[in-house]
């Protein structure tokens, strides 16, 4: 029997759990589901193929048009992916603060790249994708921050992975907050499952608007835009943690020392949250599963790494 893709698109998804051993020496054990295993190395390329398939399905994406898409940098990597392999033409749109590399991948993959005054955060992004729209007949944005295609593909696919994966022994779930796609989508389906699982949700300190906060400038890039999205369900977060962000990258470059992980800075928020929720002495024995967003080699030309270039 033939194991074939039929594109690069159809090896979304599945990635795989591993276990955290040195990084906490909490009572709980953190176990990380490992989302660089995605063809274009994000979760974002989840809710890419998710988003375009639904467009196409509805009748609203057409053969030869044109998706755009204001974001912080994986998404308009992985929608670039996910355009090239069926033959769409791709318009991102971010602030020019994102790395380097987020740049380079978009304009790799095809896509056409517009940058934004890193002042206006994705805010002023969006406003520019939807002037672009307007002005080039065909073209569909991809609205990650309002698209229920978002959080539905967390619900799908990876919620089911990690019940799947964990044989439905989750007692905490943790990740980042950009969409929120990714903590509504995963943590409803786990609440559903198992109404006693805790759901927590990791935003910058700098930037707290999830928690009544004012919106403020962070180094985690991917998570904390300058709004609360649309594709974020407070009703199923049960605590927000804060992270800031030299912190965040302590943690990328200990996961990448200690473990063996080389991940982003979103990642090292994530693991910073579950290591102080690992060390709660009401949560000895418990099983915590964080997501890891992306690979720290989107960050080479970052913060993250300024220590190890010559």
């Amino acid at each position: 029997m033939t194991n074939i893709a039929t594109d690069v698109t159809d090896l979304i998804g599945d990635t795989p759990l591993v276990r955290i051993n040195r990084l906490s020496k909490g009572g709980a054990e953190i176990v990380a589901k490992v989302e660089a295993f995605n063809p274009a190395s994000s979760v974002k390329d989840r809710i890419a193929r998710s988003i375009v398939d639904a467009a196409e399905a509805s009748g609203e994406l057409k053969p030869g048009g044109t998706i755009i898409e204001a974001t912080s940098g994986n998404t308009g990597v992985a929608l670039s992916m996910v355009g090239a392999a069926r033959g769409y033409k791709v318009v991102i749109v971010m602030p020019s603060s994102m790395s380097l590399e987020r740049r380079v991948l978009i304009r790799a993959f095809g896509a056409e790249l517009v940058l934004t005054d890193p002042k206006g955060g994705v805010t002023a992004a969006v406003a520019e994708a939807e002037r672009i729209r307007d002005s080039r007949p065909g073209s569909i944005i991809a609205s990650q921050f309002t698209n229920p295609a978002n959080p539905a593909v967390h619900r799908r696919t990876t919620a089911e992975e990690i019940l799947r994966d964990t044989d439905e022994n989750v007692d905490i779930f943790i990740a980042g907050v950009g969409t929120g796609g990714t903590v509504s989508g995963v943590g409803a389906v786990l609440k559903e499952l198992k109404p006693n699982v805790k759901v927590i949700a990791v935003q910058p300190a700098e930037s707290p608007l999830l928690t009544g906060g004012e919106a403020g400038p962070h180094g985690i890039q991917g998570l904390g835009p300058n709004f609360v999205a649309q594709t974020y369900d407070p009703s199923v977060v049960d605590e927000v943690i804060d992270i800031e962000t030299p912190l965040a990258l302590e943690t990328s470059r200990r996961a990448a020392a200690e473990e063996g992980l080389l991940v982003g800075i979103s990642s090292g928020a994530a693991l910073a949250a579950a290591i102080q929720v690992a060390q709660r002495p009401e949560n000895e024995g418990k099983r915590i599963v964080v997501i890891l967003p992306d690979t720290g080699e989107r960050y080479l030309s970052t913060a993250l790494f300024e220590n190890l270039r010559d």
